[in-house]
């Protein structure tokens, strides 16, 4: 690091790395929580935390929230936009340690709150749509997070929280796709698409039925706008790199419209029933890690200031992540229980290659600069 920088900038890069390895831990409790809930044999934690319970907010906002919070920080440069990735990680690994409810809780909420801020602070910078659209996430990600303090069951929260991850997705996706011709039809059809799924989740607070179904209705069309305009039908065309974010981002679609139909389907959602799972599921896991999955080779780098090799190896977590989960939904939707453990445990593993993968593009030079001749 040149020794030149500020050291505001020198602080805030030597601890990035702390909360990227913080919000993996989150991933790690989540997962194992998850696993623990359908009976897979994995030892349980000593300490008394209920992972199994806090499976899903372990993973929405310990580790989607904290790595989100933490890549806008780095983008504004500034002290205070780390206090979200670092209040969200402090409360999830509290949670994790066994640390009982309000406070683990209540500083979830304070990150979000404080990321809300930093949104509106970026609209502030940039008025653009897709930096309205990002703030309009966050103030979602709040609202979810506050019912939360107020013990409403998540089944109740998890539209909120859809919302957050959905929309914050989107706003990226424009935020690339505003360097492209745009077709003037284009605009017109994304706010179609875009009412009726924040109406839906407004909605939801009073009338879950009605507001999940309109919820849905949205997240369809969202996944179809995306699916016909976002840049990736583009890109598919070029190998290497663009090509692999390209699937990752065109199957994440498909998995976002399929969560909206059984969402439509089977409102209202209601905690257990295997069609519950099916939908959260087809969103949190088809849809938000196929994002993640695609852009982690520019995301990560970035975030954590290191040079990534692309190898081609990375579609074998991706396509064990897509055929595990079409296995669990199966399972879902035809009551067979063995299919649904055994899609979340391959599931799993998806997303432990996905891990040693990340971390061996980072180690492992590329073949070409393996068979580089020495300098003489």
């Amino acid at each position: 690091m040149p020794a030149n920088q500020p050291t505001s900038l020198r602080w805030q890069r030597a601890g990035r790395a702390p909360l990227v390895v913080l919000a993996m831990a989150c991933l790690v409790a989540a997962v194992w929580g998850g696993l623990l809930r359908l009976g897979v044999q994995l030892p349980t934690p000593e300490h008394g935390a209920n992972w199994i319970t806090l499976h899903g907010p372990l993973m929405i906002c310990g580790f989607l929230g904290t790595v989100i919070g933490l890549e806008r920080a780095v983008g504004l440069r500034t002290w205070w936009t780390y206090l979200p990735p670092i209040l969200t990680a402090a409360g999830s690994l509290a949670m994790v340690a066994g640390v009982t409810a309000p406070h683990p809780v209540w500083l979830v909420t304070a990150g979000s709150a404080v990321f809300a801020a930093v949104a509106w602070r970026v609209v502030a910078l940039q008025k653009a749509l897709f930096t309205l659209l990002m703030a309009i996430a966050a103030m979602c990600w709040l609202v979810g997070n506050v019912l939360w303090t107020q013990g409403w069951p998540f089944n109740r929260i998890v539209p909120w929280w859809i919302a957050f991850l959905g929309l914050t997705i989107v706003g990226e996706r424009l935020d690339l796709n505003r360097f492209t011709r745009p077709s003037p039809w284009a605009r017109p059809l994304f706010f179609a698409a875009l009412a009726p799924c924040l109406t839906g989740v407004i909605a939801s607070a009073w009338h879950p039925l009605w507001g999940e179904r309109l919820t849905g209705a949205g997240l369809l069309a969202l996944a179809l706008w995306l699916g016909w305009f976002d840049l990736a039908r583009r890109t598919l065309r070029h190998p290497g790199l663009p090509r692999f974010m390209a699937v990752c981002l065109l199957t994440g679609y498909v998995w976002m419209s399929l969560s909206g139909i059984l969402m439509m389907r089977f409102s209202p959602l209601e905690s257990g029933p295997f069609p519950y799972d099916a939908v959260l599921h087809t969103f949190f896991v088809g849809f938000v890690f196929s994002m993640i999955f695609g852009h982690a080779p520019v995301i990560f780098p970035a975030i954590l200031n290191f040079t990534a090799t692309w190898r081609p190896v990375l579609y074998a977590h991706v396509t064990m992540l897509h055929g595990a989960l079409a296995l669990r939904v199966m399972g879902d939707l035809l009551d067979i229980f063995w299919a649904r453990q055994w899609g979340a445990i391959f599931n799993a593993v998806a997303v432990a290659l996905f891990l040693l993968n990340t971390v061996a593009s980072v180690v492992i030079p590329p073949k070409s600069q393996l068979k580089r001749p020495p300098i003489s």
